[in-house]
């Protein structure tokens, strides 16, 4: 019972986080694209421990000779001078976010600054950092109950008046487009699956 609650909560917290990303477009595109997303995070530690183990696993196996080849320049040049260091670190960043977004058939169109990771996404991090995603699991959940409760009570309300004249009825058009848009997006995340062609979470076809 434990596992299939387990299951149960993961499969809610990959729900709504692909809601987040169908509601917000654009917001978890710059994920692997920052300069403090996971992809460039761990291409530091790579360098700085002149490993480039850690980060294949962020390409496909026919990318693997591309990035140790990069990998190896990378060293060689930032040995030359601070400015190099700057100059060779950014071009194996942008080597590794470009090829890493080609393997998921995304365009790759620059590295984005720190920060432009969204907060839902930078959560979703630290949980799993962390161990546990109880915390982010609830508040996902209730951020998006909240919404729901919010679209309705709006279309409730201007349904009540949709018939008192044209200018109402629009306003209820409107209200109630928004409503149902937002639940059909909750509906589209738990049919389609996660982003970049990634396996659905175990039973997040089922009913």
């Amino acid at each position: 019972m434990k596992e299939m609650g387990r299951q149960a909560l993961l499969r809610r917290v990959t729900i709504f986080l692909l809601l987040a990303g169908l509601l917000l477009p654009g917001l978890a595109a710059a994920h692997c694209d920052a300069l403090d997303g996971p992809v460039v995070v761990e291409a530091k530690g790579a360098l700085e421990n002149q490993d480039v183990t850690p980060v294949l696993k962020w390409v496909r196996a026919a990318d693997e000779e591309a990035i140790r080849a990069a990998f190896t320049q990378t060293l060689a040049v930032r040995q030359l001078s601070p400015a190099a260091k700057e100059l060779a670190d950014r071009y194996f960043f942008e080597t590794l976010v470009r090829i890493h977004r080609a393997g998921e058939g995304a365009p790759y169109t620059g590295l984005k600054p720190a920060g432009a990771i969204a907060p839902v996404v930078a959560r979703a991090d630290r949980a799993l950092q962390q161990g546990s995603v109880d915390d982010l699991a609830k508040a996902i959940a209730a951020h998006a109950e909240e919404g729901v409760r919010d679209y309705f009570q709006l279309a409730h309300e201007a349904r009540q008046q949709a018939n008192s004249s044209v200018a109402a009825g629009r306003e209820f058009v409107e209200a109630y487009v928004t409503y149902v848009h937002y639940v059909e997006g909750i509906a589209k995340a738990v049919h389609e699956g996660p982003h970049h062609g990634q396996p659905a979470a175990p039973n997040a076809h089922q009913h």
